[in-house]
C-alpha cells in the first residue's frame, strides 16, 4: 500500500512543473516576461526536485543499509555495470544524434523526398541507447 507521501509529493511535483506551462500558454509570452518565466519554471523545478530528494531520503538510506548487508559483493558491481551500460550508450546516442540530425534536417529542407533516408540516420543513433538500456535490463536480471 503506497503512504501518503509516495502518492502526494509526485502529484505536487507534476503540478508545480506543469503549473506554469499552463499559465505560459494560456497567457502567452513577450519580450518583457520571457526571461523571468524561465527562470520561475527552472526554479520550480529544482525546488520540486529537492523536496522529492529530501522526503525520499530515508528511503535512500535503507536501500544503502541493505546493500551493505548483503553477503553478496558481486550485486554492487552489477549495479554499477548496468549503470555504466546506459550511461555509455545515452551519451554515445546522443553524440550520433547531435551529428546526424543537423544533417538530417539540411536535406529535408532542400528536398522533402529525402526525409525518409535522412530519418534512418537518426534512429540509428537512437537505437544505440535503447540496446544500452538492455544490456543494463539483462545484467539487472541476472542479480
Amino acid at each position: 500500500m503506497l503512504s501518503l507521501n509516495q502518492i502526494f509529493l509526485p502529484f505536487m511535483a507534476v503540478i508545480l512543473i506543469v503549473g506554469p506551462l499552463w499559465l505560459i500558454v494560456r497567457h502567452g509570452v513577450n519580450q518583457k516576461n520571457v526571461k523571468s518565466r524561465v527562470l520561475m519554471q527552472v526554479a520550480i523545478f529544482a525546488g520540486a526536485f529537492l523536496t522529492t530528494v529530501l522526503f525520499q531520503a530515508n528511503q535512500f538510506a535503507s536501500f544503502a543499509q541493505e546493500a551493505t548487508q548483503s553477503s553478496n559483493s558481486n550485486a554492487g558491481l552489477g549495479f554499477i555495470a548496468a549503470a555504466i551500460a546506459v550511461a555509455g550508450s545515452s551519451l554515445g546516442a546522443g553524440w550520433a544524434v547531435a551529428s546526424a540530425a543537423p544533417a538530417a534536417i539540411g536535406a529535408v529542407s532542400e528536398d522533402g523526398n529525402n526525409f525518409g533516408r535522412a530519418i534512418i540516420f537518426v534512429a540509428l543513433g537512437e537505437g544505440v541507447a535503447i540496446y544500452g538500456l538492455l544490456i543494463s535490463i539483462l545484467i539487472i536480471n541476472k542479480l
